[in-house]
């Protein structure tokens, strides 16, 4: 687990430089992944990294539009500021629009943790190795992850499948497969860096989604 603490407070750590470069940031700051559905592109999910002297901003784009044509019978929106120093995540500021509900929620590191709070989640502090649920950062499956749409803690069982050859962009890697199972329920796959090369769910119809980096 990439999970270090920083120099903060007077504690002796590593410095943020060897933390960044250990996450599993793309050289080019960016993760990008057409989302798939009955074999048609229905959205995105877009990631950019900007790094300063000092920490980590990652910005979170999701867009899904469900429909034929001009008519949509689905859309969510999903947007999310992520800002960390080295492995510490913070601050998190989260706003979704699912098919017309509203949900967000935030986080801010204080003096006793990572205080997060949310649509469906009272005030409380996130147990201490514990990571926004945006799957870029591997290390998210070694603790309870913080729920971005809501600001709920989710405990999932986590299960290491195996490897398999997922496609990116016009070619394909050899990943790990993890599915998760109980709070959240889903299959998600990292390279050996480890990036996030791949996700795949089941909707709410029954219908398959899947993530396919660009």
């Amino acid at each position: 687990m990439i999970g270090r603490r920083m120099l903060m407070g007077g504690l002796a750590v590593a410095p943020f430089g060897s933390v960044q470069a250990a996450l599993p940031v793309p050289a080019d700051d960016r993760l990008v992944f057409n989302i798939v559905r009955k074999g048609d592109k229905i959205g995105e999910h877009a990631l950019t990294f900007t790094r300063t002297a000092i920490g980590l901003t990652v910005a979170v784009a999701v867009d899904i539009v469900v429909g034929i044509g001009p008519i949509a019978f689905f859309r969510y929106k999903h947007r999310a500021t992520v800002r960390r120093r080295g492995a510490q995540v913070v601050s998190v500021d989260a706003e979704t629009n699912d098919d017309g509900t509203p949900k967000k929620m935030t986080a801010r590191r204080e003096d006793s943790g990572l205080v997060v709070e949310g649509t469906n989640a009272a005030r409380y502090v996130a147990p201490p190795k514990s990571l926004p649920g945006t799957h870029w950062d591997r290390a998210m499956l070694d603790a309870p992850f913080i729920n971005t749409e809501d600001g709920r803690l989710m405990s999932p069982t986590v299960t290491l499948v195996g490897t398999k050859k997922v496609p990116v962009g016009n070619g394909s890697v050899t990943a790990q497969h993890f599915r998760l199972s109980g709070d959240a329920n889903l299959d998600t796959f990292y390279d050996t860096t480890p990036s996030w090369v791949g996700l795949r769910f089941t909707a709410h119809d029954g219908s398959e989604v899947t993530y396919l980096r660009v």
